[in-house]
């Protein structure tokens, strides 16, 4: 089951978790640390929408972004 936009072609991007310990200085501290690093996925905010397309019902996988331009209307 993929997780890409069937409008936009938005898919996964991958990046990275931070853990961080201490206190900021502007706060009083003596500085913020970087403990930990460790990768992960960000997802795309997929929905399952019914499109009318020449007079057929279809289902497609749109992102929260193209469903709230509407942009599955005219799909």
């Amino acid at each position: 089951m993929s997780r890409i936009c069937d409008i936009c072609g938005k898919g996964p991007v991958f990046g990275g978790s931070f853990c961080r310990r201490g206190m900021a200085k502007k706060k009083g501290g003596v500085g913020i640390n970087i403990t930990g690093r460790s990768k992960r996925v960000f997802y795309p905010n997929l929905q399952v929408v019914r499109v009318k397309k020449d007079n057929e019902t279809l289902k497609i996988k749109a992102c929260a972004s193209c469903i709230k331009a509407g942009k599955t209307i005219v799909a």
